[in-house]
């Protein structure tokens, strides 16, 4: 077992929670400070608490084929179960894993999973506590959420990245006519403004995390955080925390965005893109793929060795390859 993750594994939760005080498928021009004050006097109540010894309960487990063209085979939870690649540890943090047993022959896949919510959502505020993300060559994973007949009910994309990144990338896919505006209102790099996205053609629009501790292994050096978004009738914005930064409301359960300040990605609700029409029915979803068209097409350059279909034999290659979770909740305002 690799240290860190013999580190991560071997804490409790009290160890992990710090400081409380601190590609894919994945509307009106306003600044920063009326970011907050369309916001302010919103209370905001929890509807939804994906969390602990029943967290799999609200989700169900894909086994389609990876439509990113990834080197895995989505299990069952029946499989997942048995293979301990999903499974709630003693002190209620959620492991959501790729297959870190089984050496492979060249052209199989490797065991991995993608869950989804059985509800959907049209909006709402929802706060991700991570404590680890997968990380290392060869791996995409992606915390994010999407509506029925892709792109046309779009994608939202909150955490996603591969191989060795430690930077975060937070992406929107949409059906025509989606172009992000006002990028200065958020304090992410606008990597593309054109949501429209295609078989072909699905970049998306997205805002580039910098810091070095929001993907991958700067991520999971310091046990993770929270990635909150807000979606309704203004746009859809992203926060993200630090373990060590994650504010006082959003530990009491009592989640108050216009306390934030800005945000890292804004995509306003505008004439250059109605977000109420292009974003509907959406489910959550967890999943890790291996290679496909984003990691396995960016190995090399990422400075992995070798090919990515090669790399994935070896077992031993993915033992950071986990999710561990605190909890994902959902809120909703309160008139």
């Amino acid at each position: 077992m690799h240290a860190l993750t013999a580190v991560l594994l071997a804490l409790p939760i009290t160890a992990l929670a710090g400081n409380p005080h601190e590609g894919s498928q994945r509307r009106k021009h306003w600044e920063t400070r009326n970011v907050a004050h369309a916001r302010r006097g919103v209370t905001y109540q929890l509807e939804d608490d994906y969390s602990g010894q029943n967290f799999f309960d609200g989700w169900t487990f894909d086994t389609e084929a990876d439509p990113t063209h990834g080197l895995v085979d989505f299990v069952s939870d029946t499989v997942a179960q048995v293979s301990q690649l999903a499974y709630v540890q003693s002190d209620n943090t959620v492991v959501v894993a790729v297959d870190d047993t089984t050496n492979l022959t060249a052209g199989a896949n490797r065991n991995s999973i993608r869950i989804t919510t059985k509800k959907t959502y049209n909006g709402g505020l929802f706060v991700a506590d991570f404590f680890a993300m997968p990380h290392g060559c060869g791996v995409w994973p992606a915390y994010w959420s999407v509506g029925p007949n892709w792109p046309d009910a779009g994608e939202i994309d909150i955490l996603e990245g591969v191989n060795l990144q430690t930077d975060n990338q937070i992406t929107l896919h949409s059906s025509p006519n989606c172009t992000i505006t006002n990028a200065d209102a958020a304090t992410g790099h606008l990597v593309n403004p054109t949501c429209t996205s295609s078989n072909g053609n699905n970049a998306g629009c997205a805002y580039a995390q910098s810091g070095g501790n929001s993907f991958g292994h700067g991520f999971n050096m310091m046990a993770g955080g929270v990635f909150a978004h807000l979606w309704d009738q203004t746009g859809i914005s992203v926060w993200f925390f630090p373990r060590t930064e994650i504010p006082q409301d959003i530990s009491n359960g009592n989640p108050d965005p216009s306390s934030w300040g800005a945000p890292v990605a804004l995509f306003p609700n505008n004439d250059s893109c109605d977000t109420t029409a292009h974003f509907h029915d959406h489910s959550l979803v967890i999943d890790t793929t291996l290679c496909g068209d984003w990691a396995g097409n960016s190995f090399g350059g990422d400075g992995c060795p070798g090919t990515c279909a090669d790399f994935i034999l070896n077992a031993n290659n993915f033992q950071l390859a986990k999710w561990m979770i605190s909890s994902i909740k959902v809120y909703q305002p309160q008139s």
